[in-house]
């Protein structure tokens, strides 16, 4: 297994060095990325949602009703798509500002392939992950995550200055800070009218409601508006640019919101993600049902380029789905989870998904999953830091909901070996049908579907010594200070 992924190192570096451009036009790529945003989007159908602007580039362009992250961190899921590479493939399955890294500085990825094909290559806003020099950007401008939301008006004023710096194909990510949290409600003016807890409803696959909680939904939705009229001045700086008919433009968000049963999960809420495509002449406006991953932008990108592809990405090309009418897709979607911050959030699973169902295997099951009561807490701490001193109570909240709801999260806090979900019939994951004999059938097809991609995608926590050397490094670590300090061992003992 370590043969293989040191041969696909080999490989892609080679691969990348001989890259060179190939073909007379080369469109530019404005990849836009938010934070902590699941599809609450009007053109994904949210009625709470206020995204006009958004709405609009989903007119003109391809909306995927099916997209997904291989796993719903921020390093880890931005680190993905850079490299096109599973988090258990490029090694950042924790938080770069916990020490987490890659195991290659050299693995290659997006902006050093365009780079090669002549590109130019520029990031606004942070890009978190380790080491940041594996990343040849010739710009980097608001390298902090500036959670504060601090000159949002210089994200726009930045990328007008790269677009217009030269006339050679661009590479551009922008990164927004919304809607991470803080949840703040209003900065410098925008939203102009802030939705309140009488405007929204919790999300569904939360299955909970209370007036607190709604408080803090009203303010994501908040920063969804907020990051709807940056996007707005971003693409109006393209159009005066001149260069938006040969721009791809991309918006994605990184995973799902850091709700109950989102963020650090394996479930609908924390992988699916909006995901949007425009390429004037190329993409024809439509709906897609297809499973779509991040993963597949890396080579798609790299065709649309013309830059040399890297053997061995588990992506696809996505230009099959530019135009209507069907395609020979996937059926079956992979993802999977690491820890976060370290011990605080450390409980590795993985998952596939189909059209209809999803099962989730847990590498340790049976224990509390540290992350679970963490979650609760941060977010009782936001409703106390947002609503001048609230008291929500989430485990009241949940103790006081339907039976099958309540049932769910007693089973995410202490999750079993698998969970296995009808989506069709349960598209919120609340009923765990693992041990009905009736999905037995379904159950073993997929475990079996599973167990072949951990092992054709070189999965290191195959390996009973390597996860419990793994747990016992991560739950070692349990403050964020000493995870700046220390260098993680791992990247050495999972390749041998």
């Amino acid at each position: 297994m370590i043969k293989k992924l040191r041969m696909y190192f080999l490989l892609a570096i080679a691969t990348v060095v001989s890259a060179g451009i190939t073909r007379a036009e080369h469109p530019n790529v404005l990849l836009i990325v938010s934070e902590d945003n699941g599809p609450e989007l009007g053109c994904y159908g949210d009625r709470f949602a206020r995204t006009p602007h958004l709405d609009q580039l989903a007119e003109d362009g391809i909306l995927f009703r099916q997209a997904f992250v291989p796993q719903a961190g921020c390093s880890q899921s931005r680190a993905s798509f850079l490299t096109g590479l599973h988090p258990h493939q490029h090694g950042q399955f924790g938080l770069a500002t916990w020490g987490f890294r890659m195991y290659r500085a050299d693995t290659p990825n997006l902006p050093r392939c365009l780079k090669e094909a002549g590109y130019r290559t520029g990031i606004i806003g942070k890009l978190h992950i380790h080491p940041e020099s594996a990343f040849p950007f010739d710009m980097h401008e608001i390298t902090s995550a500036n959670f504060q939301r601090t000159q949002l008006s210089d994200y726009a004023r930045y990328a007008k200055e790269f677009i217009e710096a030269g006339e050679g194909p661009f590479f551009l990510s922008v990164n927004y800070p919304d809607a991470h949290k803080p949840w703040i409600a209003q900065v410098d003016g925008l939203p102009k009218n802030p939705q309140t807890k009488d405007d929204v409803q919790v999300m569904d696959y939360m299955g909970i409601d209370s007036p607190e909680f709604r408080e803090m939904v009203a303010d994501h939705y908040n920063c969804m508006s907020r990051l709807d009229s940056l996007v707005g001045d971003l693409l109006h700086v393209l159009d005066q640019s001149g260069k938006a008919d040969n721009t791809i433009v991309i918006y994605i968000g990184d995973h799902g919101a850091d709700m109950l049963r989102g963020k650090r999960t394996c479930y609908e809420g924390g992988l699916r993600i909006p995901m949007l495509m425009r390429w004037p002449g190329h993409i024809a406006p439509q709906v897609r049902d297809e499973l779509v991953s991040t993963l597949d932008l890396m080579p798609t990108l790299l065709d649309a380029s013309g830059a040399d592809e890297v053997p061995g990405l588990p992506g696809a090309k996505l230009q099959p789905l530019f135009q209507s009418g069907s395609a020979n897709w996937r059926t079956h979607y992979f993802a999977e989870y690491h820890t976060h911050a370290a011990a605080p959030n450390y409980f590795p699973q993985r998952s596939v998904r189909s059209e209809r169902y999803k099962l989730i295997e847990s590498l340790l099951p049976d224990t509390i999953h540290p992350d679970y009561d963490i979650t609760i807490e941060k977010l009782q701490a936001s409703n106390r830091g947002q609503n001048d001193g609230g008291n929500l109570d989430l485990n009241a909240v949940i103790a006081a909901s339907r039976p099958e709801v309540k049932a769910a999260y007693a089973l995410m806090r202490q999750p079993p070996r698998y969970q296995l979900y009808d989506l069709q019939e349960d598209p919120y994951e609340f009923r765990n049908l693992a041990e009905d004999p009736g999905h037995a059938k379904v159950l073993a097809d997929l475990q079996e579907r599973l167990d072949r991609w951990r092992r054709e995608t070189n999965d290191p926590l195959l390996d009973p010594k390597k996860l419990r050397r793994l747990t016992k490094e991560v739950r070692s670590v349990k403050k964020k200070s000493a995870g700046k300090k220390y260098t993680w061992k791992y990247p050495d003992y999972l390749l041998d």
